[in-house]
């Protein structure tokens, strides 16, 4: 029996010896797994080349509208105020609204930028700049209307808790390059953090090793990261040899995955003692460079959270996200989707020409979006839309996307998608395939089958692809 050197590290040599009565071999065998848990992110290779090493991801939380901001639909306007077709809302669910809601038409203007042409709103001036960089996907559709369950089926493939996020899988499939630092970061902007929570980028039944970590703005980035006072390097160098002896003698018995990702732990922390503080450092960055971004050092925000994750990237860490929770606009919609846009266009514009400019664009991959998008019915009045599963828009840049193009299409009202559909899963495994991987290959064995990010669904989207 072929046995996944992943998933053998879960079976400990006391097992072995006590219901199969292995003898050397099993012996032989416990004694390099064991070895082999070590260094759970140890660089490893994916399925193929990959055009993407790193991911970005900047997960716009609470379902930016594609109405105001990418999909522009003068057809929309043309009926503002009027009742939509029956036919359109045959067995359309609504999360909040009634689905006979009137119409309301975009509230912002749009024009057409860059040699791609492609249509941005106003509320997009710095995204235009480098609109021929990006792969628009305007035929996204997913599963869920709610917040916390469209969250957690985008980042891990399932609407229910439990399962490994998009970072967990690629950090186990893929290890990392940083030594110093966690293989899979996480911050937060915005007026809180994901309605899915921690689940949006933890390990689910992978190793805990993989989950992400999440970082704070500024000052240290997790607490209680310098030494207390009276304890110097030299102390807590010995503690911590004394303590990894003791999970090593204990994880070369059993073989448990959590206990190498405990002593991963420890000398991760203490190396951030030395990486951590060089690398929130924005003062170092170049005048322009913060200029380019909106960064100040020293004040949390999502434009510092996006030169964190270049300056993160250029230190070997496989993934980054950005989570900022605050799209989500049932009323004052106009006033608060501008406040969105002057908090992230500029640095997320900002981003993808500073990875061009320094030559990492052509393997990080950037990714923008949200859980879902926003109805073409009206709510609150006149001023807001409810959530909308069944188009919406996101989009990506480097790693091996196709730049300059515009994949999908929605109906004249913004409502379905009517051309090149792109489901959540086939995000997943178009993500996944940029990295070097066959999406139905990078499987992890839990309780008695494998598992997969896109479960049991999926497929490459080609018009994705470079």
């Amino acid at each position: 029996m072929k046995i996944n050197p992943d998933q053998a590290r879960q079976i400990t040599r006391r097992w072995f010896f006590e219901q199969c009565g292995v003898g050397v071999g099993g012996m032989a065998l416990g004694q390099l797994m064991a070895q082999a848990a070590s260094d759970p992110l140890a660089p490893k290779k994916p399925h193929f080349p990959g055009k993407a090493k790193n991911v970005i991801f900047l997960f716009m939380a609470g379902a930016p509208s594609h109405l105001e901001m990418f999909d522009n639909k003068p057809q929309l306007a043309k009926f503002d105020g009027t009742l939509p077709p029956a036919d359109l809302l045959k067995g359309y669910r609504a999360a909040f609204i009634n689905p006979n809601s009137k119409l309301l038409g975009p509230k912002f203007k749009f024009a057409k930028y860059g040699r791609s042409g492609a249509e941005l709103s106003e509320l997009l001036p710095h995204l235009s700049k480098v609109v021929d960089d990006i792969t628009i996907v305007k035929g996204m559709v997913t599963d869920a209307f709610n917040h916390a369950p469209g969250q957690i089926l985008m980042n891990t493939g399932s609407q229910q808790f439990g399962r490994p996020s998009l970072g967990a899988w690629v950090t186990y499939g893929l290890g990392s390059e940083s030594r110093d630092l966690p293989a899979f970061v996480v911050f937060s902007s915005g007026k809180k953090g994901p309605s899915g929570g921690n689940s949006c980028y933890g390990s689910g039944f992978l190793p805990t090793v993989h989950q992400g970590v999440a970082f704070r703005g500024s000052g240290d980035p997790v607490l209680y990261l310098s030494n207390p006072a009276g304890v110097d390097a030299e102390l807590q160098r010995d503690s911590l040899d004394s303590v990894r002896r003791l999970n090593q003698m204990r994880l070369d018995a059993v073989g448990d995955p959590e206990i190498a990702t405990r002593i991963n732990s420890f000398e991760m922390a203490f190396r951030m003692q030395t990486s951590a503080p060089e690398l929130m450092d924005l003062s170092k960055e170049s005048k322009s460079t913060l200029e380019l971004y909106g960064a100040e050092p020293g004040k949390p925000s999502f434009a510092n959270n996006c030169l964190l994750a270049r300056r993160l990237v250029e230190r070997g860490v496989r993934f980054v996200q950005l989570f900022h929770e605050a799209w989500d606009q049932h009323s004052s919609l106009v006033k608060d989707i501008k406040k969105n846009c002057e908090d992230t266009d500029k640095a997320s514009a900002a981003l993808v020409a500073d990875l061009k400019q320094r030559g990492m664009l052509d393997d990080t991959l950037v990714v923008w979006g949200g859980e879902f998008g926003r109805t073409p019915m009206v709510q609150g009045g006149s001023d807001g839309r409810d959530h909308h599963p069944n188009a919406f828009t996101m989009w990506l840049a480097g790693g091996g996307a196709k730049p300059g193009v515009t994949v999908g299409e929605s109906d004249e009202l913004g409502f379905n998608v009517i051309r090149n559909k792109v489901h959540v899963h086939d995000l997943n495994a178009t993500i996944l395939h940029l990295l070097g991987f066959d999406h139905t290959r990078l499987t992890y064995r839990f309780q008695g089958r494998d598992f997969r990010l896109t479960d049991v669904h999926g497929n490459v989207v080609k018009e994705l692809l470079a």
